[in-house]
Protein backbone atom coordinates (compact mmCIF):
# COMPACT_ATOMS: atom_id res chain seq x y z
CA UNK A 1 0.00 0.00 0.00
CA UNK A 2 1.98 3.14 -0.96
CA UNK A 3 1.30 6.76 0.44
CA UNK A 4 1.25 9.78 -1.64
CA UNK A 5 1.32 13.46 0.06
CA UNK A 6 -0.96 16.30 -2.07
CA UNK A 7 -0.78 19.67 -1.23
CA UNK A 8 -1.77 22.89 -3.46
CA UNK A 9 1.09 25.70 -3.61
CA UNK A 10 0.03 28.03 -0.77
CA UNK A 11 2.31 25.11 0.97
CA UNK A 12 4.97 27.16 -1.12
CA UNK A 13 7.76 25.64 -3.46
CA UNK A 14 8.65 22.28 -1.33
CA UNK A 15 10.75 19.15 -1.84
CA UNK A 16 9.78 15.96 0.64
CA UNK A 17 12.84 13.53 0.40
CA UNK A 18 11.81 10.00 0.59
CA UNK A 19 7.92 9.96 -0.18
CA UNK A 20 6.01 10.57 -3.58
CA UNK A 21 4.65 14.65 -2.89
CA UNK A 22 2.76 16.32 -5.67
CA UNK A 23 2.03 20.24 -5.61
CA UNK A 24 -1.56 21.39 -7.01
CA UNK A 25 -1.31 24.73 -8.30
CA UNK A 26 -3.51 27.56 -7.70
CA UNK A 27 -3.62 30.57 -10.12
CA UNK A 28 -2.79 34.70 -9.80
CA UNK A 29 -4.52 36.72 -12.30
CA UNK A 30 -3.85 40.33 -12.56
CA UNK A 31 -6.19 42.18 -15.89
CA UNK A 32 -5.94 39.87 -19.03
CA UNK A 33 -2.64 38.07 -17.20
CA UNK A 34 -2.32 34.73 -15.11
CA UNK A 35 0.30 33.21 -13.42
CA UNK A 36 0.19 29.14 -12.43
CA UNK A 37 2.10 28.96 -9.49
CA UNK A 38 4.22 25.94 -9.90
CA UNK A 39 7.90 25.23 -10.42
CA UNK A 40 7.72 27.09 -14.22
CA UNK A 41 6.21 30.55 -12.94
CA UNK A 42 8.17 34.14 -13.27
CA UNK A 43 7.88 34.96 -9.76
CA UNK A 44 10.00 38.54 -10.61
CA UNK A 45 7.76 39.21 -13.42
CA UNK A 46 4.71 38.45 -11.23
CA UNK A 47 5.14 40.76 -8.55
CA UNK A 48 6.67 43.81 -10.72
CA UNK A 49 3.60 43.51 -12.96
CA UNK A 50 1.51 43.62 -9.51
CA UNK A 51 3.47 46.31 -8.20
CA UNK A 52 2.27 48.87 -11.55
CA UNK A 53 -1.25 46.95 -11.21
CA UNK A 54 -4.09 49.35 -10.55
CA UNK A 55 -7.04 46.86 -11.33
CA UNK A 56 -8.83 44.28 -10.21
CA UNK A 57 -6.57 41.21 -8.94
CA UNK A 58 -6.85 37.71 -7.12
CA UNK A 59 -5.94 33.82 -6.93
CA UNK A 60 -8.15 30.89 -8.08
CA UNK A 61 -8.04 27.30 -6.61
CA UNK A 62 -7.62 24.29 -7.99
CA UNK A 63 -10.60 22.59 -9.63
CA UNK A 64 -11.70 18.98 -8.68
CA UNK A 65 -10.24 17.13 -11.46
CA UNK A 66 -7.18 18.64 -10.82
CA UNK A 67 -7.22 17.22 -7.49
CA UNK A 68 -8.44 14.14 -8.69
CA UNK A 69 -5.28 13.53 -11.03
CA UNK A 70 -2.73 14.31 -8.27
CA UNK A 71 -4.45 11.26 -6.41
CA UNK A 72 -4.12 8.77 -9.13
CA UNK A 73 -1.81 6.03 -8.72
CA UNK A 74 -1.67 5.76 -4.63
CA UNK A 75 -3.30 3.85 -2.44
CA UNK A 76 -3.21 6.15 0.83
CA UNK A 77 -3.07 10.25 0.24
CA UNK A 78 -3.10 13.08 2.49
CA UNK A 79 -4.08 15.98 0.79
CA UNK A 80 -3.15 19.54 2.51
CA UNK A 81 -4.96 23.36 1.62
CA UNK A 82 -4.63 26.50 2.53
CA UNK A 83 -7.12 27.29 5.71
CA UNK A 84 -10.72 26.55 4.05
CA UNK A 85 -11.68 30.59 4.81
CA UNK A 86 -9.13 32.02 2.55
CA UNK A 87 -9.84 29.51 -0.81
CA UNK A 88 -12.15 27.18 -2.10
CA UNK A 89 -9.17 24.48 -1.89
CA UNK A 90 -10.43 22.68 0.37
CA UNK A 91 -14.00 22.29 -0.72
CA UNK A 92 -12.55 20.93 -4.12
CA UNK A 93 -10.44 18.73 -2.25
CA UNK A 94 -12.49 17.46 -0.21
CA UNK A 95 -14.69 16.41 -3.36
CA UNK A 96 -12.24 15.25 -5.29
CA UNK A 97 -11.09 12.69 -2.18
CA UNK A 98 -14.71 11.23 -2.53
CA UNK A 99 -14.99 10.46 -5.90
CA UNK A 100 -11.65 8.82 -5.64
CA UNK A 101 -12.59 6.81 -3.28
CA UNK A 102 -15.79 5.94 -4.65
CA UNK A 103 -14.06 4.89 -7.66
CA UNK A 104 -11.06 2.98 -5.78
CA UNK A 105 -12.58 1.15 -3.28
CA UNK A 106 -9.79 0.40 -0.42
CA UNK A 107 -8.25 3.29 -1.29
CA UNK A 108 -7.85 6.14 1.33
CA UNK A 109 -7.97 10.40 0.85
CA UNK A 110 -8.17 12.37 4.46
CA UNK A 111 -8.24 15.74 3.33
CA UNK A 112 -6.80 18.35 5.98
CA UNK A 113 -7.56 22.04 6.69
CA UNK A 114 -4.08 23.69 7.57
CA UNK A 115 -5.88 26.45 8.68
CA UNK A 116 -2.99 28.09 7.07
CA UNK A 117 -0.80 28.79 4.43
CA UNK A 118 2.86 28.87 3.86
CA UNK A 119 5.71 27.13 6.30
CA UNK A 120 3.20 25.32 8.76
CA UNK A 121 2.06 23.40 5.41
CA UNK A 122 5.63 22.43 4.44
CA UNK A 123 5.85 21.77 8.48
CA UNK A 124 3.00 19.36 8.29
CA UNK A 125 4.13 17.55 4.91
CA UNK A 126 6.88 16.81 6.65
CA UNK A 127 5.59 15.18 10.22
CA UNK A 128 3.27 13.48 7.71
CA UNK A 129 6.55 12.08 5.57
CA UNK A 130 8.28 10.77 9.14
CA UNK A 131 5.09 9.27 10.29
CA UNK A 132 4.69 6.96 7.18
CA UNK A 133 8.34 6.49 7.05
CA UNK A 134 8.03 4.59 10.45
CA UNK A 135 5.28 2.16 8.70
CA UNK A 136 2.70 3.57 10.55
CA UNK A 137 -1.10 2.38 9.21
CA UNK A 138 -3.22 5.60 6.89
CA UNK A 139 -5.63 5.26 10.39
CA UNK A 140 -2.15 6.21 13.20
CA UNK A 141 -1.11 8.65 10.94
CA UNK A 142 -4.14 10.42 10.51
CA UNK A 143 -4.52 10.59 14.08
CA UNK A 144 -0.76 11.35 14.49
CA UNK A 145 -0.96 14.51 12.16
CA UNK A 146 -4.07 16.12 13.93
CA UNK A 147 -2.53 15.68 17.59
CA UNK A 148 0.71 17.60 15.68
CA UNK A 149 -1.27 19.85 14.43
CA UNK A 150 -2.62 21.48 17.22
CA UNK A 151 0.68 22.84 18.16
CA UNK A 152 1.38 24.45 15.04
CA UNK A 153 1.14 28.13 14.34
CA UNK A 154 1.46 30.78 11.97
CA UNK A 155 2.58 34.67 12.54
CA UNK A 156 2.86 37.14 9.99
CA UNK A 157 4.57 40.10 9.50
CA UNK A 158 3.39 42.47 6.33
CA UNK A 159 4.70 46.24 5.10
CA UNK A 160 1.55 46.16 2.73
CA UNK A 161 -1.74 44.44 3.18
CA UNK A 162 -3.44 45.84 -0.14
CA UNK A 163 -3.89 42.57 -1.70
CA UNK A 164 -5.36 40.59 0.99
CA UNK A 165 -7.63 43.91 1.42
CA UNK A 166 -8.82 43.94 -2.21
CA UNK A 167 -9.88 40.38 -1.61
CA UNK A 168 -11.94 40.07 1.24
CA UNK A 169 -9.17 38.71 3.20
CA UNK A 170 -9.35 41.50 5.81
CA UNK A 171 -10.74 44.14 6.74
CA UNK A 172 -9.82 47.83 4.47
CA UNK A 173 -9.43 49.69 7.45
CA UNK A 174 -6.74 47.25 8.80
CA UNK A 175 -5.27 47.07 5.47
CA UNK A 176 -4.55 50.87 5.54
CA UNK A 177 -2.32 50.38 8.65
CA UNK A 178 0.19 48.33 6.55
CA UNK A 179 2.97 51.13 5.25
CA UNK A 180 2.31 53.96 6.63
CA UNK A 181 5.09 55.86 8.25
CA UNK A 182 6.73 52.42 8.28
CA UNK A 183 4.43 50.50 10.01
CA UNK A 184 3.80 47.16 10.04
CA UNK A 185 1.02 44.61 10.18
CA UNK A 186 2.11 41.43 12.59
CA UNK A 187 -0.08 39.28 13.85
CA UNK A 188 -1.47 35.48 13.54
CA UNK A 189 -4.05 33.28 12.16
CA UNK A 190 -6.48 32.04 13.92
CA UNK A 191 -9.00 29.36 13.30
CA UNK A 192 -8.13 30.00 9.47
CA UNK A 193 -8.51 33.81 9.77
CA UNK A 194 -5.81 36.36 9.24
CA UNK A 195 -5.72 38.87 12.53
CA UNK A 196 -3.39 41.71 12.06
CA UNK A 197 -2.59 42.44 16.20
CA UNK A 198 0.56 44.75 16.48
CA UNK A 199 1.24 47.71 14.80
CA UNK A 200 5.08 48.67 15.21
CA UNK A 201 6.88 50.79 13.26
CA UNK A 202 9.88 49.27 11.81
CA UNK A 203 11.27 46.24 11.26
CA UNK A 204 13.25 46.33 14.12
CA UNK A 205 10.11 46.80 16.40
CA UNK A 206 7.94 44.18 14.35
CA UNK A 207 10.81 41.79 14.83
CA UNK A 208 10.28 42.09 18.66
CA UNK A 209 6.56 41.73 18.64
CA UNK A 210 6.49 38.31 16.20
CA UNK A 211 9.30 37.02 19.34
CA UNK A 212 6.84 37.40 22.21
CA UNK A 213 4.20 36.38 19.98
CA UNK A 214 6.32 33.06 19.34
CA UNK A 215 7.23 32.92 23.22
CA UNK A 216 3.13 33.64 24.32
CA UNK A 217 2.59 30.65 21.76
CA UNK A 218 4.38 28.45 23.69
CA UNK A 219 7.84 27.91 21.53
CA UNK A 220 10.31 26.29 23.20
CA UNK A 221 14.05 25.93 22.90
CA UNK A 222 14.55 22.35 20.38
CA UNK A 223 11.32 23.50 18.47
CA UNK A 224 10.80 24.27 14.83
CA UNK A 225 10.50 27.58 12.94
CA UNK A 226 9.83 28.17 9.04
CA UNK A 227 10.01 31.56 8.14
CA UNK A 228 8.82 32.22 4.58
CA UNK A 229 9.93 35.57 2.79
CA UNK A 230 8.59 37.84 -0.03
CA UNK A 231 11.76 39.84 -1.41
CA UNK A 232 12.36 40.57 2.32
CA UNK A 233 15.65 38.47 3.06
CA UNK A 234 17.27 40.32 5.32
CA UNK A 235 13.78 40.81 7.49
CA UNK A 236 13.79 37.00 7.76
CA UNK A 237 17.88 36.81 8.89
CA UNK A 238 17.05 39.73 11.69
CA UNK A 239 13.85 37.54 13.18
CA UNK A 240 16.12 34.60 12.55
CA UNK A 241 19.07 35.84 14.34
CA UNK A 242 16.74 36.77 17.32
CA UNK A 243 14.61 33.63 17.96
CA UNK A 244 18.37 31.69 17.92
CA UNK A 245 19.40 34.51 20.66
CA UNK A 246 16.36 33.49 22.85
CA UNK A 247 16.31 29.85 22.07
CA UNK A 248 20.16 29.00 20.69
CA UNK A 249 18.74 24.70 20.23
CA UNK A 250 15.58 25.53 17.53
CA UNK A 251 16.18 24.76 14.23
CA UNK A 252 15.03 28.15 11.74
CA UNK A 253 14.51 27.31 8.04
CA UNK A 254 14.28 30.30 5.58
CA UNK A 255 12.90 29.87 2.70
CA UNK A 256 11.30 32.50 -0.27
CA UNK A 257 7.39 32.48 -0.80
CA UNK A 258 6.02 30.80 -4.00
CA UNK A 259 3.16 32.28 -6.17
CA UNK A 260 0.24 32.33 -3.74
CA UNK A 261 2.12 33.64 -0.85
CA UNK A 262 3.50 36.05 -2.17
CA UNK A 263 0.84 37.56 -4.27
CA UNK A 264 -0.70 38.30 -0.45
CA UNK A 265 2.35 38.69 1.32
CA UNK A 266 3.55 41.20 -0.65
CA UNK A 267 7.38 42.22 -0.82
CA UNK A 268 9.17 42.49 2.77
CA UNK A 269 6.72 40.67 3.52
CA UNK A 270 6.79 37.44 6.28
CA UNK A 271 5.41 34.54 7.24
CA UNK A 272 6.45 32.34 10.12
CA UNK A 273 5.36 28.69 11.17
CA UNK A 274 6.32 27.71 14.29
CA UNK A 275 5.91 24.27 16.86
CA UNK A 276 4.30 25.56 20.19
CA UNK A 277 0.86 25.18 22.17
CA UNK A 278 -1.65 23.11 21.20
CA UNK A 279 -4.80 25.48 19.80
CA UNK A 280 -7.62 22.33 20.08
CA UNK A 281 -8.69 22.57 16.96
CA UNK A 282 -12.09 20.95 16.19
CA UNK A 283 -12.14 17.97 12.95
Amino acid sequence: MNFKIVSDSSANPFRIDGITAVSVPLKIVAGNKEWVDDASMDLDDMVATLKKHKGKSGSSCPNVQEWLDAFQGADNIFALTISKNLSGSYSAASNAAEEYMAENPGKNVFVLDSLAAGPEMIMLMNRLRDLILEGLSFEEVKENIIEYHKNLHTLFCLQSMTNLARNGRVSIAAATIAGVLGIRAVGDVQHGQITPIHKPRGQKKATEALVKMMEERGLQDGMQVRIAHCYGLENAEMLKAKVLEKWPNCSVTIEHTGGLCSFYAETGGLMIGLEGGPHHYKY
